[in-house]
């Protein structure tokens, strides 16, 4: 039974169809890249997964012992976010605030996966730094710890690396990827970056006037790929000039 299921979906706002037809599903294990141009309802389609925004038609059904709440995000950064006045330790915490409820306070048991977390992204001597004063980067690190601590299962990343140098992009990729494989959780990412999609992932969800969605392999394939992967070399060339 696939964790997440997606089926008939028609997605907008202010009564506008943005995207329709759309249907996909994602099994435990899956990394899964969504990609498409600007405009094309990408973070629309985020948002819904979210519960932040409700479908126009169709219906999103959870299985295999995943619930709607167990589901991690790594939002885009905004300018104010990237400006917040807490500790490190603060906001990884805070990724625990779906699951406590009234409850005044964090249990031994939630602090003990939050120092895991931390641990996990190699930022346990950022612990009691202030969130504003780390780079692009660490904040990121930070953000995927505070996502960790709100599944084990299922993570869903907006443009995880957006505004990061080479180096430091290449280190995000590689932590995903080892969340993806050595811990099992399922991914689902929006990006940009094809050759990445390519390199990482298991399924492609490309999302344009023909929606295309299928393993990494049956993508380069397609008609979508081919086209996306030729203006990707064009880009390339271009850049060497």
């Amino acid at each position: 039974m696939s964790q997440l299921t997606c089926h008939e979906l028609s997605l907008g706002y202010e009564g506008r169809e943005i995207i329709s037809h759309l249907s996909f599903h994602v099994n435990a294990g899956d990394y899964l890249c969504i990609v498409g141009e600007n405009g094309s309802g990408k973070s629309t389609l985020m948002k819904t997964l979210l519960g932040l925004r409700k479908p126009m038609k169709g219906e999103i059904l959870t299985g295999d012992g995943l619930a709607a709440r167990e589901i991690g995000y790594l939002p885009q950064q905004t300018v104010v976010q990237k400006d917040f006045p807490a500790s490190v330790w603060e906001i990884v915490l805070s990724g625990f605030q779906g699951s406590v409820g009234l409850r005044p306070f964090y249990t031994k048991a939630e602090k003990r996966t939050a120092l895991e977390n931390i641990r996990k992204m190699g930022i346990e001597d950022l612990k009691s730094r202030c969130y504003r004063e780390l780079s692009g980067g660490q904040q990121q690190r930070v953000l995927l710890a505070r996502a960790l601590c709100a599944t084990r299962k299922m993570l869903l990343l907006d443009e995880p690396v957006a505004g990061l140098d080479p180096l430091v992009t290449a280190d995000m990729y590689s932590l995903i990827d080892e969340l993806n494989k050595r811990d099992g959780i399922t991914i689902i990412m929006i990006s940009h970056d094809i050759s990445a999609a390519l390199r990482y992932a298991t399924h492609i969800l490309h999302i344009s006037d023909e929606i295309f969605f299928g393993t990494r392999a049956q993508f380069e394939e397609s008609k979508a790929g081919k086209t996306l992967y030729r203006l990707r070399k064009e880009e390339k060339s271009w850049q060497k000039c």
